[in-house]
C-alpha cells in the first residue's frame, strides 16, 4: 500500500497589510527553495510532535510506504500571493501525477488560508488534488483546530480530522490517527460517511483554549461521543474569527463506519453541546496597568504572565507592538521581561555594538500604527544568539526552528528578547537561548494567545489576557466585517441555534 502525503499550511489574518510571498514559505519550511519532499521530510519531523510526524510514525505502525510529496508553511500574516499558492500547488500536483500509483492521499492542510483569489483556499486545494486522483481514491485531510472549514471542503474529503488540543499539543497524535484511518478504508475495514454541521457562531482564542473551560469539558464530551459504537471520529473547528470570509466560524464534523442517519444524529448533538456554551466562549480582558499593579500587590505570588494575543504572530500580528513594554519602563517595573518582539533591525543594531555595550534603540512599533510606537532610548546589550533552537515544550516537539539573530535588552528595568525572525513565543526555550530563566521573573509578557500555556502554563502563578490593541484583539467591536455570512452570534444577537 502507497500512500501520498503533502499540504500547505497558513493561518491568514485578512486585516493584515502584510501580503505573504513564496519566499516566506520557503524561508519557514527549511525544506529547500522547491520545498523539497521524500527524504528531506522524514528528515525534519520523523519522531517530532508535528502532524508530518504522525503521518510517519502511522505508517509505519499500519504497515504502509509515505510517499511525502510537499510540506510547506509559513507565519501567519497577510493573504498569500496568488502566484505562491499557485507555485505550491502546481509543484504537489506535479509530484502527486509523478508519485502514481498510490492508494490514497493525506493532506496536511490548515484550514484558515486565503488566497488573493480563493477565500476557501484549502478548499480549492482539495478540487485539485480530487481532479488528479479521481473519485475512488480516499482522501483524508488533517486541519487546524482554527480552521474555518466550508462545505466544499467537507464534501470533497472522505474524512477531515481536526486537531482537539489548543494549544495544538495532539499534532503526532492527529497525524497517526489520519495515517491508521486512511489504511482501514484502503483495506475496507471502514467505510466512512461524514456529517458536517455550521454553527452561526464566531468565537475568539483566549476561550477556545481546552485547557480551561468550557472547551476543556467539551472536549471530555467530544472524546466520549468518539468511543461510541460505529464513530469512527468527531471534530470540533473553532474557526479563526480574524478571516473576514463568508466561512468564517464554527464548524464540526463526525465521521461513522457506513451509518449515515448515526452521524446526522451526533452531528446534531455536537452542534447543540457548543451552542449552549456561546456566552461562556467570550473573553475578558485586562490592562497591562492593572496587571502591574496586581504584580507589585502580590509581591510574593510568583511568575505572572500576560498574554499579549493582540501582537500574536501565530495570528498574523506583527510580533512588534511595544504597548506593554512601554507601560513597564513607565512605571519603572523591575524584574520583567518580554518575549519575542521581532525587529531585525535592532537586533543587528546589538550583534554589531557586541555583549556589555549600551545602544540608542528604535524597538519595534515599526510594522503599522496599531501595536504602539517604536521605544526610543538607551539599551544595555545582555546576551546576544543565533536563535537556534529546538521545541523542548508539549507543542511541537523535537522540531527544530531558529529566531534569526537574537539579543537580550534591557531597556529600563526590563528584558526585552529581540529576534530576526517573527515567531510566536510559545516555547521556554525560545527565551532560554537568550539568557532568560522564564521562572526567575516576576512579570513576562508574552507575544502569544493561548499556545504558550502548554509549556509556560505550569510556570504561572497567574495568566492574563491582554487589552491591548492590534490585528489579533480578541475583541469583535474592534473588527469592521465585511464579507462574513450573517446573521452570526454574538456579531448579531437574534441568531436561531444550529
Amino acid at each position: 500500500m502507497r500512500i501520498a502525503s503533502g499540504g500547505v499550511q497558513h493561518e491568514t489574518n485578512t486585516f493584515s497589510k502584510t501580503p505573504t510571498t513564496l519566499a516566506d514559505f520557503v524561508r519557514d519550511s527549511n525544506c529547500g527553495e522547491t520545498l523539497a519532499g521524500g527524504d528531506t521530510i522524514f528528515e525534519r519531523f520523523r519522531g517530532t510532535g508535528s502532524i508530518h510526524g504522525g503521518y510517519i510514525s502511522g505508517a509505519e505502525s499500519a504497515g504502509f510506504e509515505l510517499v511525502p510529496l510537499l510540506c510547506a508553511r509559513a507565519q501567519p500574516s497577510g493573504l498569500v500571493e496568488e502566484a505562491a499558492f499557485e507555485t505550491m500547488l502546481r509543484w504537489f500536483l506535479e509530484r502527486l501525477e509523478k508519485a502514481k500509483p498510490f492508494d490514497g492521499v493525506l493532506l496536511d492542510l490548515h484550514g484558515a488560508m486565503v488566497a488573493e483569489h480563493h477565500e476557501d483556499a484549502e478548499g480549492a486545494f482539495i478540487v485539485a488534488v480530487r481532479d488528479v486522483v479521481g473519485s475512488k481514491i480516499p482522501i483524508v485531510v488533517t486541519l487546524d483546530l482554527h480552521a474555518n472549514i466550508t462545505k466544499r471542503m467537507a464534501e470533497l474529503a472522505d474524512v477531515i480530522i481536526g486537531f482537539d488540543t489548543y494549544p495544538h499539543v495532539d499534532m503526532q497524535e492527529r497525524g497517526h490517527e489520519a495515517a491508521e484511518l486512511i489504511a482501514r478504508i484502503v483495506k475496507v475495514e471502514v467505510t466512512p460517511v461524514q456529517e458536517f454541521r455550521q454553527l452561526p457562531l464566531i468565537t475568539l482564542p483566549p476561550k477556545q483554549c481546552t485547557l480551561r473551560n468550557p472547551m476543556q469539558d467539551l472536549m471530555e464530551r467530544v472524546h466520549r461521543l468518539e468511543q461510541e459504537a460505529h464513530v469512527l471520529t468527531a471534530t470540533v473547528a473553532m474557526g479563526f474569527p480574524f478571516a473576514d470570509i463568508h466561512d468564517t466560524g464554527v464548524s464540526i464534523l463526525v465521521t461513522t463506519d457506513g451509518d449515515a442517519d448515526l452521524a446526522r444524529a451526533k452531528a446534531d448533538e455536537l452542534a447543540g453541546w457548543l451552542w449552549e456554551l456561546r456566552d461562556e466562549l467570550q473573553p475578558e480582558l485586562t490592562t497591562i496597568e492593572d496587571v502591574i499593579a496586581h504584580v507589585n500587590e502580590h509581591p510574593d505570588e510568583g511568575l505572572v504572565i500576560f498574554a499579549d494575543g493582540s501582537d500574536n504572530p501565530g495570528g498574523g500580528a506583527p510580533c512588534d507592538g511595544t504597548i506593554a513594554l512601554q507601560a513597564m519602563i513607565d512605571a519603572g517595573f523591575q524584574g520583567g521581561a518580554v518575549g519575542v518582539i521581532h525587529d531585525p533591525e535592532t537586533a543587528e543594531q546589538a550583534h554589531r555594538a557586541g555583549v556589555g555595550a549600551t545602544i540608542f534603540v528604535r524597538l519595534g512599533g515599526k510594522t503599522d500604527n496599531l501595536h504602539g510606537a517604536p521605544v526610543e532610548r538607551d539599551a544595555y546589550v545582555r546576551v546576544l544568539s543565533d536563535g537556534k533552537y529546538t521545541y523542548r515544550g508539549p507543542m511541537m516537539q523535537g522540531v527544530q526552528d531558529n529566531l534569526g539573530l537574537t539579543a537580550t535588552l534591557v531597556v529600563g528595568g526590563v528584558e526585552v528578547v529581540v529576534s530576526s525572525q517573527r515567531r510566536q513565543c510559545f516555547d521556554a526555550e525560545m527565551l532560554r537561548i537568550a539568557g532568560v530563566d522564564p521562572a526567575g521573573r516576576r512579570l513576562l509578557v508574552l507575544k502569544s494567545a493561548v499556545h504558550f500555556r502548554a509549556d509556560f502554563g505550569p510556570l504561572a502563578s497567574r495568566i492574563f489576557d491582554a487589552d491591548t490593541p492590534g490585528i489579533h484583539r480578541p475583541d469583535l467591536a474592534a473588527f469592521d466585517f465585511q464579507k462574513i455570512r450573517r446573521p452570526i452570534y454574538p456579531l448579531d444577537v437574534d441568531v436561531a441555534g444550529p
